[in-house]
């Protein structure tokens, strides 16, 4: 099974990942209910788990990488810095986790309560953030870590710069007629799609499209379902050899509009899946290029 991404987890498939990580990780993506993210700047912490690559990813925008002491097997900037790992994509390693002494632990909301409730049990502090369902929640949990980490005007910088980048698009778009269809597509088998009350969605809606999968509450869709919306532009959000090979699928159904006018693309799903403001404008200015193009 390859090419699924997670708002919490923009990862590399690889064969080793077990299948029931997958199908947790993509639940998150498409189902998981959202909650405000609740910090305090009251406590300094110098030692801090991740057990989130986009968590890990926006501590090292803030530049506070050098307070990370724990990661995720999916943290590649951290583990190439020799981060120790502590937990899977779902799973964390408890001893681990203790034997470092961190005076915070940063889960993402899919960790099990029970896992939770341990860590807390052992005096270790955890904050959860579950996954933004709009760019604007991307900003407030990201400058809510900002406050955390005593890097507040740093992410207020970030996020400042993100939203002119995103601004730009949205006011180039206010004036156009043209409201493409849009399909993102995540994973391959099965096929699941972009659904209205995840951040993932404002890619479409910022751009000045329209989402084929608009009246959908659950992300599972079929071959018939795109076949039958005939989506103007089909990005495959997935890694490496992957997304060709999904291309190739799609180009074989000759009849729609997204083939015959060759508006299906890859985007990257380490980049397009991590809620940070940085990434989200990366990824909008990807696809505003490729809705550009003639």
């Amino acid at each position: 099974m390859q090419g699924i991404c997670s708002l919490q987890y923009p990862f590399k498939i690889n064969n080793n990942m077990k299948f029931r990580e997958l199908i947790i990780v993509l639940f998150t993506v498409l189902f998981v209910q959202i909650s405000n993210l609740e910090l305090s700047a009251e406590d300094k912490y110098n030692r801090i788990v991740s057990l989130s690559p986009s968590i890990t990813q926006s501590l090292y925008y803030l530049g506070v990488q050098d307070k990370i002491f724990g990661c995720t097997s999916y943290c590649q900037m951290a583990i190439s810095d020799g981060k120790e790992i502590v937990s899977s994509a779902i799973k964390p390693n408890l001893e681990k986790i203790a034997a470092i002494k961190p005076d915070l632990v940063i889960a993402s909301g899919f960790i099990q309560d029970r896992d939770i409730r341990t860590l807390r049990s052992l005096g270790i502090k955890v904050k959860i953030i579950n996954t933004p369902k709009s760019f604007e929640e991307i900003c407030e949990q990201f400058e809510s870590l900002g406050e955390l980490t005593g890097k507040i005007d740093k992410a207020r910088e970030i996020v400042s710069k993100s939203r002119t980048r995103i601004r730009i698009i949205q006011k180039k778009r206010e004036t156009q007629t043209y409201k493409p269809n849009i399909f993102i597509q995540i994973g391959a088998s099965p096929v699941f799609t972009v659904i209205p009350g995840t951040f993932m969605n404002d890619y479409i809606t910022f751009c000045g499209g329209n989402n084929i999968a608009s009246n959908l509450k659950s992300g599972a869709v079929g071959t018939e379902f795109i076949l039958s919306k005939d989506p103007d532009f089909i990005f495959v959000v997935t890694m490496g050899i992957a997304g060709n090979e999904e291309i190739k699928k799609w180009e074989m159904f000759k009849s729609l509009k997204a083939v015959k006018s060759k508006k299906i693309f890859v985007l990257e799903s380490d980049i397009a899946c991590q809620p940070t403001p940085l990434s989200f404008a990366e990824t909008l200015e990807k696809i505003d290029k490729y809705i550009s193009k003639k």
